[in-house]
């Protein structure tokens, strides 16, 4: 039992009855005292309290950080995936245009306008590391994949429609088609001099080329590009051994250095057959297959004729 008593002498007693052993106790003290024992107690309450709930945050805070954490970095593990898939495609459509500029050349239809294939995409250099190379606005990464793929999916359409156009034209014109110069005279090989001036190998004088050169080993095997009659076989001065083609339709090819002619002038050709072996024959610098692509008179880079694309 517990009894308090004042007196007029501003202390406080306090006479605490045990009951175990009927022990009578008793305290006092100033009323000043009591007030300092309870502020220590409330303020050791209030300390306690205070950490206890720092700490419960700090904890919370902490497996919230890490939540975030793994979100971004799964989020960003995503994002490059996305990206790596649309540069993947980006390629893809890179190839169908070349395949599309070769085909337009052997149809005879106009190019499509560079500025208007570029409307298409451009690939993104998004590479995220770490936690500390997310941007703070992931968003605008994700709207800018957004935004490549529907440029993407417009180029897409733009190359559908113009192979739906090439359609139409080589259903309707596929015999003409095949006198049109459209593969490598060789399977083989390095780009040499290109078409254009180049300094002469020789003397150094600056002069037209109206070829291409390709280097390969001497005896390497030369194909018709494309169906027709064979024009000339034999010694040309500077160029060697030659063959000359004319296909029809106002297309001409010329290949030279030869090391062996397998035609005669006068025989029929067809793509793909065997017409001679590369050499070294001419005035020459080395082993190699000097091709040209003349359309009614005027010389054309062959290059433009390579069906698969350029030679690498």
């Amino acid at each position: 039992m517990f009894q308090r008593k004042n007196n007029t002498n501003k202390y406080h007693n306090y006479i605490i009855v045990s009951e175990k052993d009927s022990g009578v106790r008793n305290y006092h003290f100033t009323k000043k005292f009591a007030l300092i024992v309870i502020g220590i107690s409330v303020l050791s309450i209030s300390t306690i309290l205070f950490f206890t709930a720092n700490a419960l945050t700090g904890i919370l805070y902490k497996t919230k950080m890490n939540n975030l954490r793994s979100s971004y970095e799964h989020l960003s593990e995503t994002l490059v995936s996305l990206q790596s898939q649309l540069d993947n495609v980006s390629g893809e459509v890179g190839t169908i245009e070349k395949k599309d500029e070769a085909i337009r050349t052997y149809a005879g239809l106009p190019q499509i306008d560079k500025d208007v294939r570029k409307l298409g995409v451009g690939g993104t250099d998004f590479k995220i590391n770490t936690i500390d190379d997310i941007p703070n606005d992931i968003t605008s990464r994700i709207t800018e994949i957004e935004m490549n793929v529907n440029a993407l999916s417009r180029k897409v359409k733009l190359e559908l429609n113009s192979y739906n156009n090439l359609y139409e034209v080589v259903r309707n014109h596929s015999d003409n088609l095949k006198f049109v110069p459209s593969i490598r005279p060789v399977q083989t090989g390095y780009l040499g001099s290109g078409f254009g001036y180049r300094e002469d190998p020789f003397n150094g004088n600056t002069r037209f080329h109206y070829g291409q050169d390709i280097a390969v080993n001497s005896g390497t095997k030369v194909y018709a590009p494309a169906d027709g009659k064979i024009r000339f076989a034999g010694n040309q001065g500077g160029y060697g051994k030659v063959v000359k083609i004319d296909h029809s339709n106002g297309y001409r090819t010329l290949f030279a250095h030869l090391s062996k002619i397998n035609v005669k002038p006068g025989a029929k050709v067809k793509r793909g057959d065997l017409i001679a072996l590369s050499g070294n024959t001419g005035r020459t610098a080395g082993p190699h297959l000097h091709y040209e692509v003349h359309h009614y008179g005027a010389p054309q880079n062959p290059l433009d004729y390579f069906f698969s694309g350029y030679l690498k």
